[in-house]
């Protein structure tokens, strides 16, 4: 007899995840079951376990699938293929496999010219349906993404927020020998540190208030770090770079680091929102105007994880080196969720589904 339950952490509420026993979920006829080896916690996973619900469907269902309420996180990961629905051909099952998370509403104009990340109603697995902290997710199958033998799948969990790095840099149209600068050595902002060397970047610049993660910059390919308490920083950055930076990456996603990014561009340089903005910011439209800047939001990414999956597999983004902690996902509360918002050195934790 196969198991009928498993074990998933599930959010039942902001600060009350549960690692509980739950169903093992079944296959619908454009589905795949993928038996997850690692998942990482991101971001919005934390927002929503601070104070979600945030993307989470509480008050009414998704749209997409009638997704409702209690809801099994975790939409960065790798794992194995082990059931497919009926009227999925181009997958195998023992395929190995990264997920896109993102839902396509059919219905919208933006699938047919390939702009799908922004079709709405927006979402995204382990937030509008169950995802991968837990042995088995179910996903559609246009979401599956193979990845070769040689890649890890600890390197397959990092292929997700890669790709959100990866899609700013291409956005922000940085050329080779530009200067960039990124406010925010999260996760994201250290993965846009190695997009922006991929790219051909020639200064990267970083600025953060958490030492250890700007240590972590230095280590892995910044030029120069700023502690976000220092005085001047817009100053100090033009002398750096003779006027301004080209491009301004925004990993932050406060005012503070809206206003120095925005003031450290070069005129006629570009900036890229990248964070998901807690708070409204205001804007000087005067100084835009007259300084002729472009600042531009990006949800996601679109047409990239192929690409992500190769620049990791040959080494050009060497994303295990951000992380910094694996654990069970037993601990999932304890250990991962409770460390990243208290411990700033940490950067990006995995959970060994199988550990």
């Amino acid at each position: 007899m196969l198991p009928k339950t498993m074990k998933a952490a599930r959010w039942h509420a902001a600060k009350d995840i549960r690692v509980e026993e739950t169903e093992i979920p079944t296959t619908g006829s454009n589905q795949v079951k993928i038996e997850v080896q690692f998942a990482g916690i991101c971001g919005s996973d934390l927002h929503e376990y601070t104070h979600g619900p945030m993307l989470i469907p509480v008050e009414k269902p998704y749209p997409l699938n009638g997704h409702q309420g209690t809801t099994t996180l975790g939409h960065e990961f790798a794992g194995i293929i082990c059931e497919l629905g009926e009227q999925v051909k181009h997958l195998k099952i023992g395929d190995r496999v990264v997920v896109e998370p993102l839902f396509k509403n059919p219905d919208s104009p933006f699938i047919t010219n390939g702009e799908y990340n922004l079709s709405e109603p927006l979402g995204f697995v382990g937030l509008t349906s169950n995802g991968g902290f837990a042995k088995y997710t179910v996903v559609e199958d246009y979401m599956v993404h193979k990845i070769p033998d040689s890649m890890s799948f600890e390197q397959g969990a990092l292929v997700e927020p890669a790709a959100v790095a990866v899609y700013a840099v291409l956005q922000s149209g940085l050329k080779m020998g530009q200067s960039c600068l990124i406010y925010g050595a999260g996760p994201i902002g250290l993965l846009c540190v190695q997009a922006a060397i991929a790219a051909g970047a020639a200064e990267i610049i970083v600025v953060d208030i958490a030492e250890k993660r700007l240590e972590k910059a230095k280590e892995i390919g910044a030029t120069t770090i700023i502690n976000g308490k220092s005085e001047n920083i817009p100053q100090q950055i033009k002398e750096l770079t003779s006027g301004g930076v080209d491009i301004f990456l925004d990993a932050a996603g406060v005012q503070a680091s809206f206003d120095g990014g925005i003031a450290s561009l070069k005129n006629g340089g570009t900036a890229v929102l990248v964070a998901l903005f807690g708070k409204p910011v205001t804007l000087d439209a005067f100084d835009q105007v007259v300084r002729e800047i472009t600042i531009k939001g990006i949800i996601a990414y679109r047409n990239i994880f192929p690409q992500v999956i190769k620049l990791i597999n040959l080494g050009r983004m060497p994303v295990e080196k951000l992380v910094t902690k694996r654990i069970t996902l037993d601990d999932i509360v304890t250990e991962g969720f409770e460390v990243l918002v208290s411990n700033p050195s940490q950067v990006k934790i995995l959970i060994d589904i199988n550990g």
